[in-house]
Order: C-alpha cells, then structure tokens, then sequence
C-alpha cells in the first residue's frame, strides 16, 4: 500500500486514547512510508493524525470541499495550511470519490456521523465490486464494538452475508492492522455498475 485514507472524527473525543491513537496512526504511516490521504481538517483526530504524519517526515494529501475552506471552529481553522498537497474539490460527495481513488486501503479511527457514513459507504462500494481495497477499523477502548455487533446482528437476521462482514478488517494495534491489510485480497465480485460515479 502506498497510500492510506484515514476517516475519523472532526473533534478529538473526551478519552486521551483517542487523540494518542490518532498521534500513532500518523507516525507509523510516516514509518512505513505510506502516504495519508484524509479530509484536510486541521481539528480533532483529523489534524492530530496529519501533524503526526507530517511530523515524522511523512507526505499528507488532504481533499476538502470549496465550501469549508476559510472556515473556523472554536478559532481554529477548519483546513489544514502545511499539508504536503491541498485539493481543493466541489463537493462532500466529489471529497470522498477522490479520497478513494487516491488510496489503496482505508481505516477508520473513533468519529461521528462522518466517520460512519464514510466507512459504511466505502465498504458498500467494496461489497458492489467497486474496488477490492481492504478497509480497516482501528477499533481504540472498543469504540467500534457496538457497530461490530450491529454488522453481525445484519448477519444473523439475513440481510449481510458472512463475506461481506469479513470485509470490515478490525484491530486494536495499528501494525498488526496495516499487516492485515496488506495481505488482504478481496474475493471476486461482479460489478453491479461500471464505477461509483453510476450511482
């Protein structure tokens, strides 16, 4: 894997785990000279995984929509000003389409409604033959767990398969997590559409 795109929350949580996890994730992509491609944001989880990547001489690709850009959150400003490559995009929609094609895996930190909506989004696109990337889950002080029981609740009452539960890779070790991903290989899949800009 190149380059990995991180989804996690625009605010930094109330547990230091969250903000320690976030300082590690970036560091050890930096390590593994992977590339961190996330949403640009200079707040929460989201700027403490960019400065930390950064910091241990790591390359940091941040999209963000025209519409955030310039703004400010409790006096700080939303976008980040020292990434190693800004892309400046026209929508939330466009952000994420982009954010995937640049990556070739993605995990998910602690976040809100973001967080879900793009974790749940990317491995739909996996589970519709969009893309075979591996998608992880960094599951820090169980955070995930009650999501990972919803998946298998899906599971059990008919309406996920097994295989496709399989496709959400989880750890709580940040190596041991990108090693999983790197050894995944995603099972063949006919492709419902021609890509994900068909939907």
């Amino acid at each position: 894997m190149k380059q990995v795109c991180v989804f996690c929350g625009s605010n930094a949580g109330n547990k230091p785990e969250y903000l320690r996890a976030a300082d590690t994730v970036g560091a050890t992509l930096a390590r593994r000279g992977i590339g961190l491609v996330y949403g640009a944001g200079n707040i929460g989880l989201m700027g403490a995984v960019a400065d930390a990547c950064l910091a241990a001489g790591g390359e940091v690709t941040g999209i963000i929509p025209q519409a955030l850009m310039g703004k400010e959150v409790a006096g700080r400003p939303v976008d980040h000003k020292t990434l190693t490559r800004c892309e400046v995009v026209d929508s939330m929609h466009t952000r994420k389409a982009r954010m995937a094609e640049l990556s070739d895996g993605f995990i998910a930190l602690p976040g809100g409604f973001g967080t879900f909506e793009e974790l749940c989004e990317i491995l739909t696109w996996s589970q519709l033959g969009f893309h075979g990337k591996p998608v992880g889950l960094l599951n820090i002080a169980g955070f995930y767990d009650p999501l990972l029981a919803l998946f298998d609740r899906a599971v059990e009452d008919g309406f996920l398969h097994p295989k496709n539960r399989a496709m959400a890779l989880v750890d709580t070790d940040i190596d041991a997590l990108i090693e999983r991903m790197a050894s995944y290989r995603a099972d063949p899949v006919t492709k419902w559409l021609k890509d994900a800009r068909s939907v």
